[in-house]
């Protein structure tokens, strides 16, 4: 157990958020003006027509924002001081990995400080913040990924709160609608009508689904991944929860899809 409990803090030392920057694009410098959350700044200027930056690759723990009957996640408020204390005031570089623009007109980039440090690395570490990516912005999510293991395996931050727990494939059906991590063995996979399904049980009709379209197919097999060959694997999958024939994540991308220890 002790040693285990080493390996483990070394892992977590050694994830550095300074140095996790390969793969984007150096953008503009500006100012942070405001913090409005977790994830979410306001900077001095405008870039590209946006003043505001949604941190791309992460999902910060929730607050209503003018939203009625909005509940406030667990640990928002400890969220959005830690973006504060690393950002606000502070200069930033952004960088970009994929899509610039969200719906709402923000701009999606990473940000590095005057030492470099890798602000949602910093936050994933810090147990502040989860992966959360798109398959159009993937840049760097491995390293992410790498970092909130080794921050959920410490206990740190939202992974000491039960509200973030890694679910069990049985109990997804009690979570529709929320963002979750589901963990549990793919009992079947089968490709039907060019779409892919892993089924964590039995009966497809309830039980809980992974489910793939063609495009999402193509991405896997472009990173060397076939999802059929994870019948009888353990996984881990993150993603919304919406009921059809039972719990069902829809998988965009590989990252989505880690193969967890059996």
């Amino acid at each position: 157990m002790r040693l285990r409990c080493l390996l483990t803090l070394l892992v977590f030392l050694a994830a550095s958020p300074a140095l996790a920057a390969g793969g984007l694009e150096k953008g503009e410098s500006a100012r942070v003006r405001a913090v409005v959350d977790g994830d979410t700044v306001v900077l001095e200027r405008a870039i590209g027509g946006a003043t505001q930056v949604r941190l791309v690759g992460i999902q910060a723990p929730k607050l209503p924002l003018g939203r009625p009957d909005f509940p406030v996640w667990p640990l928002a408020a400890e969220a959005k001081q830690a973006l504060e204390k690393l950002t606000l005031g502070q200069a930033v570089t952004l960088s970009y990995g994929g899509r610039r623009l969200d719906r709402h007109g923000r701009l999606l980039a990473h940000l590095h400080d005057e030492a470099g440090t890798w602000i949602q690395g910093e936050l994933i570490r810090l147990g502040m913040a989860r992966v959360y990516s798109f398959p159009d912005n993937r840049a760097v999510v491995a390293d992410m990924l790498a970092l909130e293991g080794a921050a959920r395996a410490a206990g740190m931050g939202i992974w000491a709160d039960p509200f973030y727990a890694v679910r069990g494939s049985e109990a997804a059906g009690r979570h529709i609608g929320t963002f979750q991590l589901v963990e549990g063995r793919v009992f079947d996979a089968a490709r039907v009508k060019g779409r892919v399904y892993l089924n964590f049980g039995p009966d497809w009709r309830t039980d809980f689904t992974i489910s793939l379209n063609s495009k999402a197919s193509r991405l896997f097999r472009k990173a060397g991944l076939d999802p059929l060959a994870l019948k009888g694997r353990r996984v881990r999958v993150r993603g919304w929860l919406r009921d059809y024939n039972g719990p069902l994540i829809e998988a965009t991308h590989p990252e989505q899809i880690e193969v967890a220890a059996d």
